[in-house]
């Protein structure tokens, strides 16, 4: 990935176990810095527990963990100094206003954009005067969520930071996570809203009983799972069941539909002397992904 400077996030066979269960097995993985990446799982796959373990808020049994270049648990002031995180259920002060928690949780980071604050405020339709303990949930995940951007971070962390929000401030979170990407910050989203994961991140990480499964980019990972097929003729069609990764889903006089997880040169090839009228070939999505993996 190239010099230190480029790596946000490092995991080297960082392992967590509470007595008998491993929560967390061998995780070895870099971010690298500027990029947004999904972590996704079921419950239950180890996600929250990476990051406690990044945020130097529990222990690793063995391997380790650096942000920017810096061990998460000998450098804790200094790396919590760059970034910020919005858990999914917060705790904040429920005497304290709207306001006097940014005014706190700013002061307790060390920096806070105050123009920007206030934009955001308005952004997310938040009722700064109002005290935490009149706020519904969502308001105080848009408490959290605006007091995270506000510090412009080089590092967000972020573990299902729309729970509790309606579908319109999910919108306005995505323009938050486009803009801090455009200022080259880190995002480390772990979510289960996989449709979010799909339309702002770079890249997706995805745990399976602690273990990553798999990685990389959204549009690589998309070969691991079927594509939808629907292929019309103007004549009889021919038979394509022995095309390796196909999968017959329904045919017709004039049409096939199928599943296909193979060489699309060998399909190619099996309909070549046929007179096709369409081809239509649909890419799954990442739900479609996520869950033909987790059946495998």
């Amino acid at each position: 990935m190239g010099s230190g400077d480029n790596i946000a996030i490092k995991c080297d066979r960082l392992t967590k176990r509470f007595k008998n269960v491993t929560a967390l097995d061998d995780l070895t993985f870099e971010i690298g810095a500027g990029r947004t990446i999904g972590y996704l799982g079921p419950n239950g796959a180890g996600k929250t527990t990476t990051l406690r373990l990044l945020l130097g808020l529990i222990k690793p049994t063995s391997g380790s963990a650096q942000i920017f270049g810096l061990d998460v648990q000998k450098d804790k002031m200094n790396i919590h100094s760059q970034l910020s995180y919005v858990p999914g259920d917060n705790v904040l002060w429920p005497e304290l206003s709207g306001m006097q928690t940014l005014e706190l949780l700013g002061n307790l980071h060390g920096t806070t954009d105050i123009k920007f604050r206030d934009e955001l405020i308005e952004q997310f339709n938040l009722e700064p005067n109002k005290k935490i303990k009149s706020y519904s949930k969502g308001n105080r995940q848009k408490v959290s969520l605006v007091a995270a951007f506000m510090t412009r971070p080089k590092l967000l962390i972020l573990d299902e930071p729309t729970s509790g929000l309606d579908p319109l401030m999910e919108l306005e979170f995505r323009n938050c996570i486009r803009q801090a990407k455009e200022n080259g910050q880190t995002v480390l989203l772990s979510s289960h809203i996989l449709s979010e994961v799909e339309a702002i991140c770079d890249d997706v990480y995805m745990l399976r009983e602690g273990k990553l499964v798999k990685s990389g980019k959204l549009e690589d990972l998309k070969h691991y799972s079927v594509v939808n097929i629907s292929i019309v003729f103007r004549s009889e069609p021919p038979d394509i069941s022995r095309v390796k990764g196909v999968t017959i889903l329904a045919t017709s006089a004039d049409t096939i539909r199928l599943k296909f997880n193979g060489d699309f040169n060998e399909l190619f090839r099996s309909i070549s002397q046929a007179d096709v009228r369409s081809f239509l070939s649909t890419e799954p999505s990442l739900e479609e992904l996520f869950m033909s993996l987790y059946d495998k």
